[in-house]
């Protein structure tokens, strides 16, 4: 059985996922907005991964025995100045999201429960990888700085991205 401070943070967290999701979906239509196909579905697949990360914790708060609840969603931001500004966006809000969840396991160590941090571990190894992606991407954009061919590689390669559940799930 979950501690009430566990199930709080853990639906804390869960509206955290949710967020996530609802950022990439406004992000995915900025980038739709600029015909640029490739950054739309690489966003749109963000916004798939960010749902099921909510929903894997939703689904195990129920299995704990947990009550979900769910708050407000934020609205995310509407603005960009640039793909370059979309992606460092990324990049500070998946740094955000690391913490968090790093915050989670130290609750869940602190509480003791062994379940939970094994839970958790799946989610801290999703962040390593995460912010590995979403830097490469960033480090690439500076690269290319205002060189329209090189956007429309990156865009290219950005179209072939899915979404596959883990086999795990």
């Amino acid at each position: 059985m979950l501690t009430k401070k566990l199930e709080d943070a853990i639906n804390a967290q869960i509206n955290k996922e949710l967020y996530s999701a609802y950022f990439y979906l406004g992000m995915s239509a900025y980038c739709n907005s600029l015909d640029l196909d490739g950054f739309t579905n690489f966003f749109h697949v963000q916004y798939q991964e960010e749902t099921f990360h909510g929903m894997k914790m939703y689904n195990y708060l129920l299995e704990r025995g947990g009550h979900v609840v769910l708050s407000q969603i934020d609205t995310p931001p509407q603005d960009f100045k640039s793909p370059l500004d979309v992606f460092q966006q990324t990049l500070e809000h998946e740094k955000i999201v690391t913490k968090s969840i790093n915050d989670l396991m130290d609750l869940a160590l602190k509480e003791n429960d062994h379940a939970t941090i094994s839970f958790l571990k799946w989610y801290v190894d999703e962040q390593v990888e995460e912010e590995s992606t979403i830097n490469k991407l960033v480090n690439k954009m500076r690269l290319i700085g205002d060189n329209v061919g090189g956007l429309f590689i990156i865009d290219s390669e950005l179209k072939a991205r899915v979404f596959t559940p883990p086999p795990t799930a």
